[in-house]
């Protein structure tokens, strides 16, 4: 029997033993709902490019491997092909400076309920070739790939072993949900809301408290790992408002029609408003001011770059005319990043039940959607200290 909001609170449970985008293949599966994603970061290669440009090449071929971990890896293609652009510019690198290029290895990392096997069969073989079948190869990869199952919001790679971490839409999704957010008794209870977009000051606070609490042992991990001469690339949703309440393209997405949809359920009699209120999204999109913060109070890293970036919408639709289809990218948007703690705390049949009311109110409101719902990110580009 699937569990119900009474025995499955989202604080009560280790996230990182259930979070995942949603795996397999289907209709909303996170491979075939994350082309926006692929979208946004391919138009931030060139950030990528100039940290990768400041990157420390390895002294001789024998100084091997050159290690590429990417966190928060997910399931899809998307971080093959990042993987794919790191490895492959850096090749270009080491032969442009006359030297012989080092063997490389890639981490794929996430959380252990991650999709892997969907992974690594997207993974296309290993070439074993000269560098420059590497360089015009799409066909095969030139480096060997492992997976790294666990949470980086703590040690996940020995000491000094790193040369470049990539992450990209994952570090906004905290390891918890506030426990005071779901407490009765306190001032930031969200009483009526799923996510903190609308809510009060004292939600807020507690969720910019959680994530700045959760970013700084990500960069401390991260400081202990990385080789010296190495850098982080990160990317994570963001927001241009300084009011936390305000969360921006994040908002719209679980704060507008995915909450209605909650209420739905509610005043249809389905789920009770104390099963509503014990579900809350665990995802804050901080401002530049928020991440800043913690880069500089923790001190073993240093920004190279820190900026917001325009992404632009999360929806993909072939005919934009079709409201029914945006409707549809909504509900799938929302349900391949979500699914899994929403089947978790009412069951998969309310869990259907729910992305239909969310799919029907994103029809009725199709074109202040696409006009509308905008994502901006926080890219930054650290090294050691």
């Amino acid at each position: 029997m699937a569990p119900t909001a009474e025995n499955v609170v989202v604080s009560n449970i280790k996230l990182e033993r259930m979070l995942s985008m949603k795996g397999g293949k289907g209709e909303a599966s996170y491979v075939n709902n994350s082309q926006a994603q692929a979208q946004h970061a391919r138009s931030m290669v060139h950030l990528l490019r100039e940290t990768l440009d400041g990157v420390r090449l390895s002294e001789s071929a024998e100084e091997v491997p050159f290690v590429v971990a990417d966190l928060g890896c997910s399931c899809g293609s998307n971080t093959i092909y990042m993987v794919d652009f790191i490895v492959k510019h850096m090749m270009k690198r080491h032969e442009a400076a006359g030297r012989h290029p080092p063997e490389f290895s890639a981490f794929f990392s996430d959380l252990p309920s991650n999709d892997f096997n969907v992974l690594f069969q997207l993974l296309p073989p290993y070439g074993g070739v000269s560098m420059e079948e590497c360089l015009a190869s799409d066909s095969h990869r030139s480096y060997f790939a492992a997976g790294v199952p666990g949470t980086f919001y703590r040690r996940l790679f020995p000491a000094k072993s790193v040369d470049v971490f990539y992450s990209a839409f994952s570090l906004h999704w905290l390891s918890q949900v506030p426990d005071v957010v779901l407490d009765k008794r306190s001032t930031a209870y969200n009483k009526g809301r799923i996510f903190i977009h609308g809510a009060n000051e004292s939600t807020a606070n507690a969720y910019k408290k959680q994530f700045q609490s959760d970013l700084g042992g990500f960069l401390r991990s991260r400081a202990k790992e990385i080789k010296r001469g190495g850098s982080m690339f990160l990317v994570c949703l963001g927001r241009t408002c300084p009011d936390p309440t305000d969360q921006g393209g994040a908002g719209l997405l679980f704060g507008t029609h995915f909450q209605d949809a909650w209420e739905d359920l509610v005043q249809e009699g389905l789920i009770t408003n104390e099963q509503r209120d014990n579900f809350n999204i665990p995802v804050y999109a901080p401002s530049l001011e928020d991440f800043k913060e913690v880069v500089e109070a923790d001190g073993s890293l240093v920004i190279n770059k820190l900026e917001v970036f325009r992404g632009g919408s999360p929806l993909v639709v072939n005919h934009p005319d079709d409201a029914a289809e945006i409707g549809r990218a909504l509900a799938n948007s929302c349900r391949s990043v979500s699914s899994v703690l929403v089947d978790a705390h009412i069951g998969d049949q309310l869990s259907d039940e729910l992305f239909s009311r969310v799919a029907s109110r994103a029809t009725s409101q199709a074109k202040e959607l696409l006009d509308q719902l905008q994502f901006f990110h926080i890219v930054a580009s650290l090294s050691l200290a």
